[in-house]
Parts: C-alpha cells; structure tokens; sequence
C-alpha cells in the first residue's frame, strides 16, 4: 500500500501568527487541504478532496463569497486533487472510492471531480447534511456539492476498539487496513481516517484540532485567532475537548506506532508529505 499525502487547497486567511503559529503578525497565514491519496493492490482511494475544482474556476459560486473573501484560497486548477492524481499518472475514474472526514466545503467540495466513486461517512455526518434543523450547522453544508447525487456508504461504530478509540473496520469495499474512527466535536458525524501502512499508522484527524500545540502534553497552546475560529466551527464542545485529549494520550502511548496529523496545519504537512510504502 502506498499514501501519497497531498494539498488540494491552500489558503490564506489574516492574522499571521495568531492563526498559523508562526512569526509575523501583518501578513495572511497559511493553511492546507490536506488530503490522502491510497493506492491499494487494486483501486485508488482519496482521503478528503479538497476544495475542488470547480472552486479554482467559479470560486464565489463554488465556495461563497464570504469564504473566499475570509480564506484567500489558491485558484490555481492544478493544486486541485483531480489535477494531481493525473499527473500522478491515473485517471479520476480510477478513484473508485473517497473516504471523508465530515462534509464541510473544504473537504468535501471535490466530490463533484469524482462523480462514480463511493463516499464512505459517519452516519451522523449523513444525518446532518440531510436534514440541517441547527442553525450553525446549516451554513456549512453546499447543497451544490451534493448536486451530483453522490453514492453514499454510511456507519455508525461498531464497538471494536483502535488503540482506546471506537472504530469502524469494516468499510463497504475497502481493505480491512483503512477504518473510520468517530472523533466527534467539530460536527456531529466528525470522524478520523486510520491507515495501516504495514509499518505504522496513519491517522488523518481531520479538524479534530487544528494546530500540533493542541496536542502538547504541556496542555494545550493554540495560537488565538485560530482557538477562536475552532469554538466558533465546533459543534459538540465537550465531545471536541474529549477527544482532543484521547488524541494528546495517544501520541504519548508507548508502543503506538501511529503518525497522527491536521487536515489543515502547513507544518504537519510537511512533516507528512511525501509518499509512504508498506
């Protein structure tokens, strides 16, 4: 099995330092749509998806207005998943399926580039999305992401456990190394993606935090601005708090061969970014 680990939507917001944690405060931060990319022995399978790449050509639309105003993404079409795997040497029909997080627009506004593929979510997440009776969680859903009628596969834990966390192991289609791990908090159905690579694991924790320092065994040093935004986005505190602890346990487990990473920190992408071979 082989991950490549890639940034399918940079993004811009102000605020220097107070959001991304490094020096300089009078300047745009930087953060990433940072997405998976598995080759098994027989299909290609697409963790997260980025903005997509109708985002790159009709932003405002795709996205809207506020969010491109806030984020600054990067509208360039070749950063766009379906652009990198086809200079990756594959087709986009090969992504036969894409394994999400949650559906928040910049994870899930590719699905549109990768219309046959299955969509493997929490249920809740799919419970959320359908029927959007809260109103913090009804401006995080695009209908227009959905439009296509993407074919969804859906799971609630199945009591198995992963290192402490419950997990799904059983996804519809999928090898047995790749599980859904429910961590949610940010929204309902927010979930973890772990991989076997057959040498350690891999751990997409999505938005479960947003900053390394989140997980310091110290406690908790998350830059200002960007602790503000993860209140403002979450949507079960205590359940966010929770598992952002487990998640500070776990890198400190002895034994734990597990690689755990953002879905938007730059620096945690760069420490992850290459491919992996098991």
């Amino acid at each position: 099995m082989r991950v490549h680990h890639l940034d399918c939507g940079t993004m811009h917001p102000p605020g220097g330092r107070l959001v991304d944690g490094r020096p300089g405060l009078f300047r745009r931060a930087e953060l990433v749509c940072h997405c998976l990319l598995v080759e098994t022995d027989s299909e290609l399978v697409l963790v997260e998806t980025g903005l997509g790449l109708r985002a790159a050509t009709h932003p405002e639309e795709w996205l809207g207005r506020n969010f491109v105003k806030l984020f600054h993404p990067v509208l360039d079409p070749e950063i766009t998943a379906v652009r990198q795997i086809e200079r990756l040497g594959y087709s986009p029909s090969d992504v036969r399926h894409v394994v999400l997080t949650h559906l928040d627009r910049d994870h899930a506004g590719g699905l549109a580039d990768f219309p046959h593929a299955t969509v493997h979510v929490h249920e809740a997440e799919l419970r959320a999305l359908r029927a959007q009776t809260d109103g913090r969680e009804q401006p995080r859903y695009w209908a227009k992401h959905f439009a296509h009628g993407p074919r969804f596969e859906s799971y609630s834990a199945d009591g198995e456990s992963w290192f402490g966390f419950e997990a799904v192991r059983e996804l519809k289609g999928l090898p047995p190394e790749i599980l859904l791990v429910p961590l949610a908090g940010h929204t309902r159905g927010h979930t973890g993606v772990a991989i076997d690579t057959g040498t350690r694991w891999l751990f997409h924790a999505g938005d479960a935090y947003y900053h390394p320092n989140a997980l310091d065994p110290a406690g908790p040093k998350v830059p200002w601005g960007l602790g503000l935004f993860e209140r403002r986005m979450e949507t079960i505190a205590g359940s966010r708090l929770r598992n952002r602890r487990r998640l500070a346990e776990l890198i400190r487990t002895p034994g734990a061969t597990v690689s755990v990473f953002n879905a938007h920190d730059a620096t945690d992408f760069a420490r992850m970014a290459g491919s992996h071979k098991g």
